[in-house]
């Protein structure tokens, strides 16, 4: 005995399909691509945020006649390449460059460690009025930096930390008000029976930050660093008030050295060092961008 298939009839498919599977097939048929109106703002965006550093590096690649010709000359006729070798070989580059990296990854790694410690306590732990002061931390978000310059300064000079690292190393162990809500999002919307686990176990709280919450947050820890390091690679105004010459940041020395023996500043060297400047920062998110998106992502699952 042999089994044939046999059609189905046309009036049995129709009743195979439910409203629901109309519905749906409604649904993917209204998703429209993107119209070239959208690609079209997708690419001004784009040309306006890499425009800058596109106009820098063509400026580095300039003669200082180039550079002040009226009207402005878009690309160079022969680009000047020795302007990057001027740029590393008339200063101290590495040495400048090798305290700015100093300086950075020292606060990016203790803000990160201090910030991560105070969000995973307001995610985890319970004490009175913990609400309350985790909402005056967010408040001093909104306290500009330049009102805290005249203060800090004083405060440094009168115990002797001016000319040293030691203020960053300070800031560093104080935490960040945005990290700490990055920290505090993340931790809380880690499943409560990781630590009710771990404190069956006999584990403390110290512990069970350490072994089991601060692994976890990997991609916001990356974040912070990521953040930190940037925002302290890139300053100039707290080097420039804190630090002599000899032990400054790259930042200031771009702008206070590269000059012609006249005394006037070299725009198209200081380009070029510029565009160095910028290539450790790009090249770190570009690795750890992955991370920094995820660690976005979930800082709103929950509040």
């Amino acid at each position: 005995m042999t089994v044939t298939d046999t059609p189905i009839p046309a009036t049995e498919t129709a009743a195979l399909v439910t409203p629901s599977t109309r519905r749906l097939k409604g649904r993917n048929k209204s998703k429209k691509r993107p119209g070239a109106g959208t690609y079209i703002l997708i690419l001004l965006l784009t040309v306006f945020f890499i425009g800058p550093f596109i106009w820098l590096v063509l400026a580095a690649l300039k003669t200082p006649a180039e550079w002040a010709s009226l009207p402005i000359q878009i690309l160079p006729e022969v680009p000047q390449w020795n302007n990057f070798v001027r740029a590393l070989g008339d200063i101290n580059f590495l040495g400048y460059a090798g305290n700015s990296l100093f300086l950075a990854t020292t606060y990016s790694v203790l803000i990160t460690l201090s910030s991560a410690c105070v969000g995973f306590g307001f995610a985890r732990l319970r004490a009175p009025g913990k609400n309350t002061l985790f909402i005056v931390v967010l408040a001093t978000m909104m306290i500009p930096q330049i009102l805290t310059l005249l203060p800090t300064y004083v405060l440094f000079s009168r115990i002797g930390l001016v000319n040293t690292y030691w203020p960053w190393v300070l800031w560093g162990l104080a935490g960040s008000p945005y990290m700490i809500f990055l920290f505090r999002q993340f931790f809380s919307s880690l499943p409560k029976e990781l630590e009710d686990a771990a404190i069956i176990d006999g584990a403390g709280w110290l512990r069970i930050f350490t072994t089991i919450f601060l692994p976890l947050s990997r991609p916001v820890l990356i974040t912070s660093f990521l953040l930190m390091f940037t925002w302290t690679w890139g300053d100039y105004i707290a080097p420039a008030l804190l630090l002599d010459l000899d032990r400054t940041t790259l930042s200031v020395a771009i702008t206070a050295f590269y000059q012609d023996p006249n005394g006037n500043t070299i725009p198209t060297i200081q380009a070029a060092a510029a565009v160095l400047y910028i290539v450790p920062v790009l090249l770190i998110f570009f690795f750890a961008q992955k991370y920094f998106v995820r660690s976005q992502v979930s800082s709103g699952i929950k509040g």
